[in-house]
C-alpha cells in the first residue's frame, strides 16, 4: 500500500509499505483523510526516536468488523485491557499499550490501519470529514474538563494560539469559561468563540507589555504554544493555588523556577488524550465548527510535502486526502 514512512528523519511516500495485519479483536480501517498534529512534525525531526508511518487523526470506513462499511474515528490507545490500569480506568496509560502512528502502531498517513474494535466510534451523518478529523485533538481539548473542576474557575488563559490552543479555548469556553488567549496571530481572534479574547501577544515574558494588568493571575493557565521556552513564563501567570495545565509536547528541554510551585501551592498538571465522546456530540449538535482551521490539503502522493507546509511557522491544520472518493467498504460476512 501507498504510506508516508519516516526513517532517519526523513519523510517519504512509499507504494511498497505492507498492510498492516489485524490481531484478533482488531479491525481494518480504510483511510479517507488524515491531519497533520505538532506531534507529527516532532517525530519527524527524531522525537522519541520514531521510525515508521506516523499519523494519528483520521476519518476512514471500517473494512470488517461491528462497524463495517460505515465512516469512523479512532480513540489512538491501544491497551492490553488486563492490566491493573487498564481495570482501574486508566487504559490510555496501560504499560504496554501501543499508540496510533506514534509508539508500535503503524498510523494514519497510509491507505489503511488497524485499530482495536473498541477503539472506533462512528461518525453522526452530521458530521463531515472534515470536522471529524478533529475529533481526536478536540478530545485532548475536552480532557482539561477531566482533571479540573472547570465550575470553580471564572476565567483562564491559554497560551498559544495555534491548533491544540484554539481548540482548548472552545472547550474552555463551551464549560462556561471565560478565556484569554495570548498568541502570535492576533488575526485568529475570528477563529474564538464568542467571548474569548485574543490579547495579540506571543509569550508571557518580561519584556512583553499586555492587555491587562502586569499582575494579572489567573486560576487557569493551559500552555499550548508547544514551546519549551514558554512554560516558565506560563508558570508566572498562574494565581495562587492554580492550575498549569501542560497540553504540548516538545522534544527540548524545559526548565522551570520550582520554588514557585511551592511558595503558590501550583498545580502542575500534564494533560493528554481524552475521551472522543464528548468532542463527537459538541461538533454534532454543531456547538463548533473547526473547519476554518484548515488551510491546505494534498493527495497522499504529497504526504511529504503536506509536511513540510505544516511546519512553516503560523500553519494552521493541513490535511492529507488519502481516499476522498472513497464511499464503502465490503459488506460483513455473516
Amino acid at each position: 500500500m501507498r504510506a508516508l514512512v519516516i526513517a532517519d528523519g526523513r519523510a517519504t511516500v512509499r507504494d511498497d509499505v505492507a498492510l498492516p495485519v489485524a490481531a484478533a479483536g482488531e479491525v481494518r480501517v480504510a483511510v479517507r483523510a488524515a491531519g497533520i498534529c505538532a506531534t507529527d512534525l516532532a517525530l519527524r525531526r527524531g522525537y522519541l526516536g520514531f521510525a515508521g508511518v506516523p499519523g494519528h487523526e483520521f476519518v476512514g470506513v471500517a473494512l470488517d468488523g461491528p462497524l463495517a462499511g460505515q465512516r469512523v474515528v479512532g480513540e489512538i490507545n491501544a491497551s492490553c485491557g488486563r492490566c491493573e490500569r487498564c481495570r482501574s480506568g486508566l487504559a490510555r496509560h496501560c504499560a504496554t499499550r501501543s499508540v496510533l502512528g506514534i509508539l508500535g502502531r503503524s498510523g494514519a498517513f497510509a491507505e489503511q490501519l488497524v485499530l482495536p474494535a473498541t477503539n472506533l466510534h462512528p461518525l453522526p451523518p452530521e458530521v463531515s470529514d472534515d470536522a471529524a478529523l478533529f475529533t481526536e485533538p478536540l478530545a485532548a481539548a475536552f480532557a482539561i474538563a477531566e482533571q479540573v473542576d472547570l465550575t470553580a474557575v471564572p476565567e483562564a488563559l491559554v497560551v498559544g494560539d495555534g491548533r491544540l490552543g484554539l481548540l482548548c479555548v472552545h472547550a474552555l469556553a463551551l464549560h462556561g469559561v471565560a478565556v484569554l488567549v495570548a498568541g502570535r496571530h492576533p488575526e485568529r481572534a475570528a477563529l474564538l468563540p464568542a467571548g474569548a479574547l485574543h490579547l495579540g501577544e506571543p509569550l508571557l515574558d518580561a519584556t512583553t507589555p499586555f492587555a491587562f494588568a502586569a499582575h494579572q493571575r489567573f486560576p487557569l493557565v493551559v500552555e499550548a504554544s508547544g514551546r519549551a521556552d514558554a512554560v516558565a513564563h506560563a508558570l508566572g501567570r498562574v494565581a495562587p493555588r492554580g492550575t498549569l495545565i501542560l497540553k504540548t509536547t516538545t522534544e527540548a528541554p524545559s526548565t522551570l523556577p520550582l520554588a514557585a510551585l511551592v511558595v503558590d501551592e501550583i498545580t502542575l498538571q500534564g494533560s493528554r488524550c481524552g475521551d472522543f465522546a464528548p468532542a463527537l456530540s459538541a461538533l454534532a449538535e454543531g456547538f463548533l465548527d473547526p473547519r476554518p482551521l484548515i488551510v491546505a490539503r494534498y493527495p497522499l502522493a504529497q504526504a511529504d510535502r503536506a509536511l513540510d507546509h505544516a511546519a512553516r511557522p503560523g500553519t494552521l491544520k493541513v490535511v492529507i486526502d488519502v481516499a476522498p472518493d472513497l464511499r464503502a467498504a465490503p459488506e460483513r460476512s455473516a
